[in-house]
């Protein structure tokens, strides 16, 4: 099959339009129409449904889109092997990073280790939530990511990290039982306002999951997705919130904050996903060698005792 029909059929189905796919690719309209003409008569299927208000997908349609950004990566990660072979690797890498994470500390440093050694490799950095990672990661639309480990996913492979403890943050003096400085118990965090992330994070699901063992429920009251957010939103007083360590702390450098400690302590388990049913390019390799030097040499960095 030539794989130029598959990029216009993505293309187009990513546009909505045949029209406006054209013009991105710099391609006469009548010529794509053929294209996916030849390619729908290849299967034997409707791929797309025309219409005044543009394309869409049929089921058919569908499923190939999923399978053509399969092989389209894949294509395009062995045009880029093959041509730097003996010479410096290059080529696409992605990274997906989980929020409210270590790993998100971690994204500048990478950044920079990989460009320092290995200048012909494009890295694309993604941070978002671990099901989205994963998913990616399934589909080949990711290389690898760095997210919390909420247990087996078909298709991805977890080689475990990190392990993070999670902390309270609160501000000084007001909002927690005990003495400043002291361990804070689940059952007395029942009664105070927590502002968490949603319900699709990992750490959201863990917290909850912590309180249930006491048989004790959280007093939510507010969902904030943003670290920068959070800080502000706790030194104002709208509530505490329940963090990994290392997060925790870059939220101290916000003036008028406490942390605490949680007892019993919950903890959450950072895990670098890889597809499992293809293998990385050598420049994914690559990258994913510097990716554990980098987490090793923060965490080194980062291991003083929380209080």
């Amino acid at each position: 099959m030539d794989t130029r029909r598959l990029f216009s059929f993505v293309r187009i189905v990513d546009a909505g339009s045949i029209t406006r796919a054209a013009d991105i690719l710099h391609t006469a309209q009548p010529a794509l129409s053929q294209q996916m003409t030849a390619l729908e008569s290849h299967f034997g299927q409707q791929l797309l449904i025309r219409s005044k208000q543009g394309v869409e997908p049929t089921a058919a349609g569908r499923a190939l889109y999923r399978h053509a950004q399969v092989i389209l990566r894949q294509v395009e990660s062995a045009q880029a092997e093959v041509s730097v072979v003996g010479r410096e690797l290059a080529g696409g890498v992605s990274v997906g990073l989980a929020p409210y994470s270590t790993v998100t500390a971690i994204a500048l440093p990478l950044l920079t280790a990989v460009r320092e050694r290995y200048p012909s490799i494009l890295l694309h950095i993604n941070e978002n939530f671990g099901g989205v990672l994963s998913e990616a990661m399934m589909t080949g639309r990711m290389d690898m990511a760095l997210l919390y480990d909420a247990g087996p996913i078909k298709g991805v492979t977890f080689e475990r990290l990190l392990t993070e403890e999670l902390m309270v943050v609160a501000p000084s003096g007001t909002g927690l039982p005990g003495r400043t400085g002291s361990v804070v118990s689940l059952l007395d965090l029942a009664e105070v306002p927590l502002l968490l992330p949603g319900r699709m994070h990992t750490i959201r699901k863990v917290v909850e999951i912590a309180f249930e063992s006491v048989l004790a429920q959280p007093k939510i009251v507010g969902e904030v997705e943003s670290v920068t957010l959070m800080a502000q939103a706790v030194r104002s007083g709208l509530g505490a919130t329940i963090l990994p360590l290392s997060v925790a702390r870059r939220m101290m450098n916000v003036q008028g904050l406490e942390l605490r400690r949680i007892e019993p302590s919950i903890e959450v388990q950072v895990s670098l996903g890889t597809p499992a049913n293809q293998p990385l390019s050598k420049p994914a390799e690559a990258v994913r060698e510097v990716l554990r030097t980098v987490l090793a040499d923060y965490v080194s960095a980062n291991s003083k005792p929380a209080v």
